[in-house]
């Protein structure tokens, strides 16, 4: 389980440093980059969520979506767009990722159209994973769409109010962001199909943790940001 987290931190250390180096030096492309870091981030989570490990605390050990491990990173991922470029570019970053999952899920079922080859012997393991059922679909896709921008939202107004408290606006905005993402997801995926209440705690908690942990790597990057040369 130690090893899940060196690879968790190795990937956000790598990113960080080179957001925060590619905003500083070549302004003009930081919000470019950002977006495309946003983009693989969430293209990553779609795929990742097809997969159910475990995590074992030492302490506790429960059941969840191997994509909790990403979600952090694409609420960051805003909140860093959010503090440089503003608001209006972290709408428009929304927007453009949530186009790119549309083109994704287009290119699944277009493929998915298509007959297997007689000798390709993964058929059915090909359709448990990219088999897209509508609901869950649109469930993540109304999430994705409300989360974001609530979190963009409330990001923007806390660092109006509180300019220095760097922390606090990043804390809040993905804790909201991450606790109505599951809430709302959980729920419009699977109400009615399997008790939800459970889900959705587990999912609230996990993301929250592997959230709050990341956070002094956005406050490194806000440095960052500031004082590169």
């Amino acid at each position: 389980m130690p090893v899940v987290w060196m690879y968790w931190a190795a990937a956000l250390t790598l990113v960080t440093l080179a957001s925060a180096y590619v905003v500083r030096r070549f302004g003009q492309y930081g919000f470019a980059a950002l977006t495309s870091f946003y983009t693989i981030y969430l293209g990553a989570s779609q795929i990742l969520a097809a997969r159910i490990v475990r995590f074992d605390l030492g302490f506790y050990s429960f059941f969840a979506p191997a994509a909790v491990l990403i979600y952090p990173f694409v609420a960051q991922a805003v909140d860093m767009i959010n503090e440089v470029y503003g608001r209006k570019k972290a709408h428009l970053a929304i927007a453009i990722a949530f186009a790119t999952q549309v083109l994704l899920v287009a290119f699944i079922l277009m493929v998915n159209s298509l007959p297997p080859a007689p000798f390709f012997g993964y058929e059915d393991a090909w359709r448990n994973i990219f088999g897209l059922g509508v609901r869950i679909t649109v469930a993540s896709w109304i999430s994705f769409l409300v989360c974001q921008n609530v979190d963009a939202y409330i990001f923007s107004w806390l660092k109006r109010r509180c300019e220095r408290k760097v922390w606090l606006r990043s804390v809040t905005s993905d804790v909201l962001d991450l606790t109505l993402d599951s809430a709302i997801f959980v729920t419009l995926a699977f109400y009615g199909v399997m008790p939800i209440g459970p889900l959705i705690i587990g999912q609230i908690a996990t993301k929250n943790f592997v959230g709050f942990i990341d956070t002094p790597w956005f406050l490194w990057y806000r440095k960052l940001v500031s004082s590169l040369a």
